[in-house]
């Protein structure tokens, strides 16, 4: 039937077999020289790729800007240095960090008692109970 010499008819069945079967692995003399050129090569690729991405950021700030420029707003960078800018400009002259501005209302006035209060909730009553509690 099958003698040993067709099944090892490839030239490199046998060497194939031998790796299997635990042998050495023949070393390529080019090899260093092919893996230089594939470090290169992914070096390349790699440039390649960042500058497209580059690219494409790029382009991307243009829409950003034409659409910032189209409504009138403004970069976050840009806002952070007017606010911080703002803060300093009123703190110029303090030793103190500024005080929170303060929703007029909140507390701070005195000047309010409660029979402001009162006459204020009194308006949103019917007729009779205004009276009822006028009394």
């Amino acid at each position: 039937m099958f003698t040993s010499h067709t099944l090892f008819s490839c030239p490199g069945a046998t060497k194939d077999m031998g790796k299997m079967l635990g042998g050495e692995e023949e070393k390529d003399p080019d090899a260093a020289k092919k893996e230089e050129e594939r470090q290169e090569a992914l070096r390349q690729q790699e440039d390649e790729r960042k500058t497209k991405h580059a690219r494409m950021e790029a382009e991307r700030e243009k829409v950003r800007q034409t659409i910032r420029d189209k409504y009138g707003l403004k970069k976050k960078e840009e806002k952070e240095a007017e606010e911080k800018a703002a803060m300093e400009q009123a703190c110029e002259g303090s030793l103190t960090r500024p005080k929170k501005a303060i929703p007029r209302g909140c507390g701070d006035d005195e000047d309010e008692d409660e029979d402001s209060i009162l006459d204020t909730v009194l308006k949103f009553l019917p007729g009779p109970l205004q009276d009822m509690f006028k009394k």
